[in-house]
This record gives structure tokens, C-alpha cells and sequence, in this order.
């Protein structure tokens, strides 16, 4: 117990000594890069095969980058990779080289409700994936209304679409705008839903009249769904609490499985409509 008083005094002090130092530096305009200890550069594959309603789906883009060091501005491209993604049927796709860690393949065909396997060799190892490729629903209307939050009125906009009945739906959406510096996306599962009409809200303060908002929804599957789960709920963590580890997709590495690399193959229809805001 005397043991425990005494750890807790010097931190109050260690505390106080900070608090103090913080004041009477505070105006300083020095930046101080703390020295972070860099761990591995993961190879990241973001490999997002999309299917717009209303398009053939041929050409599509899978881009492989590795972790930078977290005072870096520029993420590492991985050139030279060999991509390919293999149907069930046994026909292959090739995607190549169009700049540094892009890659593109523009005879792509998309069928619903097929698997396909993703095939990346990349800095002398080899990466799978395997995934289906997923179903959507149209979206029917958008509508725009004000909602209330906190004392102000602000924009809100809704989109809706129909659930297919007696079957299991997951869908993601994300909403793009020139007044968003990122994406907003929104998970949905039908649990309570099936069947029936499914809306999805939008709202932000900086959303003024005259915006061009881009909506798009996606067929996913659950494992995607739990995948993406999980990857929002770490963005929207306390920002003071414990880093996430980093979170694992379907990416397997051939040659070492310890070694996997980041992200997610995934494979989806997707409607898309453009708001324009009154």
C-alpha cells in the first residue's frame, strides 16, 4: 500500500511539472517530431472490383502501396506487381502497370453471385484472395429535408431502396462532396429490415445549397460487412484511447501467413445517383 501512495504522488507531481511546462511553452511555434518506432511497411492492397448499374463493368482498378512511417506525406507505390483475378469458370483477367501501384484491367467481366479469386505477386511474395461478387438494389429517390442538431437547423439528405425479401442483405454506402475532405460511409444489414423499404440519412453542416453530392450503394457481403465494421469503428474511436492493431482482411500470403497484407478484395454491384442540394 505504501508502495502504491508513493507511485501515485509522483505522478500527481510528474502531472503538475507538465501541466506547467505545457503554459509556459505554449506559445512556441517549434514542431517536435517525436521519434516513433516504424514497424513493418505491410504491402496494402486496396482491390475494389465495382460494378455501376447501367455500365459493362470492363474496366476496373486495383492499387497495392506499402505502410509509410507516420510523419511521411507520401505513400510508397509497389511497381512491378503481377495481378490477375480468375473467375469460377476459369477465365482469367490481367490487370497491368498503367503508373506506379495502379494496376488495370479493361476486359473485366462481371456476373453476379460468382466468385472470383484475386492473384497479386509483389516484392517476391504471393497474395489470394477470394470473394463473390454481390447484388444491389437501385436506389429509388432522394429526398431533401433540415434536421436539428444541437441549436442549428442543417441540411439533410435521404436516399431509399428496396430490401429483397426472404434473403440476407449487407450494404454499404458512402456519400463524396467537394465540401467532405473524405468519404462518409454507412453500414446496413437487413435484420430488421427484410423486405422492406431501407432509407439511409445524410447530414452535414457544411452541406449548402448548390453542393453536388455523389451517393453510392453496394451490395456487400457479411464478411466484407464485419470487415468494414470493424474499420469504422476504430476511425471513430476516442482519439486518445489505445491504437487499433491493425486489422486484418482476406488477404492471404501464400508464402508466409504471418506476413498477410492489408485490405479487403471485394466485389460489388453499386447504384450511384449525383444530388444536386436546393
Amino acid at each position: 500500500m505504501q508502495k502504491l501512495k508513493k507511485y501515485t504522488f509522483k505522478n500527481k507531481a510528474l502531472t503538475l511539472f507538465s501541466l506547467l511546462f505545457v503554459l509556459l511553452f505554449s506559445s512556441c511555434e517549434d514542431v517536435v517530431n517525436l521519434d516513433l518506432e516504424t514497424g513493418e511497411a505491410k504491402i496494402v492492397i486496396d482491390a475494389e472490383i465495382i460494378w455501376q448499374k447501367g455500365t459493362t463493368g470492363n474496366e476496373q482498378t486495383i492499387k497495392i502501396s506499402k505502410m509509410a512511417p507516420y510523419y511521411s506525406t507520401v505513400t510508397p507505390k509497389v511497381s512491378g506487381a503481377q495481378v490477375r483475378v480468375e473467375n469460377s469458370n476459369g477465365t482469367v483477367f490481367t490487370f497491368n502497370e498503367t503508373q506506379p501501384g495502379v494496376y488495370v484491367c479493361t476486359d473485366f467481366v462481371p456476373a453476379l453471385n460468382m466468385d472470383y479469386t484475386l492473384h497479386v505477386q509483389a516484392e517476391g511474395q504471393s497474395f489470394t484472395a477470394v470473394e463473390k461478387l454481390m447484388s444491389v438494389t437501385p436506389i429509388k429517390r432522394v429526398e431533401q429535408g433540415m434536421v436539428l442538431e444541437g441549436t442549428k437547423d442543417i441540411i439533410e439528405l435521404t436516399f431509399y431502396y428496396d430490401d429483397p425479401a426472404n434473403e440476407v442483405n449487407y450494404n454499404l454506402s458512402d456519400f463524396k462532396s467537394d465540401f467532405l475532405l473524405f468519404p462518409e460511409y454507412n453500414l446496413m444489414d437487413d435484420d430488421f429490415f427484410n423486405g422492406n423499404e431501407i432509407n439511409i440519412r445524410f447530414s452535414n453542416e457544411d452541406m449548402k445549397a448548390g453542393n453536388i453530392v455523389e451517393i453510392t450503394n453496394r451490395g456487400i457481403s457479411r464478411n466484407f460487412y464485419n470487415y468494414m465494421n470493424l474499420i469504422l469503428e476504430a476511425s471513430n474511436a476516442n482519439p486518445f484511447g489505445t491504437p487499433p492493431a491493425n486489422i486484418r482482411g482476406n488477404i492471404v500470403n501464400a508464402n508466409d501467413a504471418a506476413n498477410f497484407a492489408l485490405g479487403y478484395f471485394r466485389l460489388c454491384e453499386a447504384d450511384k445517383v449525383s444530388y444536386t442540394v436546393k
